[in-house]
């Protein structure tokens, strides 16, 4: 079984580092050969981020579906 040497980062950190890569690239002080891997992992840092924001959402609305269905009571406060 092959070992998997970039593992996927939480949505924090993943974030975190493309916003340092950003900041890199708008800098213009790297070469063209480093400003393609640098972009080419901005690129690949952006989907892992998507990801976890569609699992996310779809966590939220599983969550909402359950809830909506359990029949709430209504609030009433208390005077």
């Amino acid at each position: 079984m092959a070992e998997n040497k970039d593992p996927v980062p939480p949505f924090e950190q993943a974030l975190s580092e493309l916003e340092k890569l950003v900041e890199s690239l708008e800098r213009g002080e790297m070469s063209l050969e480093d400003s393609l891997q640098t972009f080419e992992r901005g690129v690949e840092l952006t989907r892992i981020c998507q990801q976890s924001l569609k699992k996310a959402e779809q966590r939220v609305s599983i969550l909402n579906q359950k809830s909506s269905s359990a029949g709430l009571d209504p609030f009433e406060k208390n005077e």
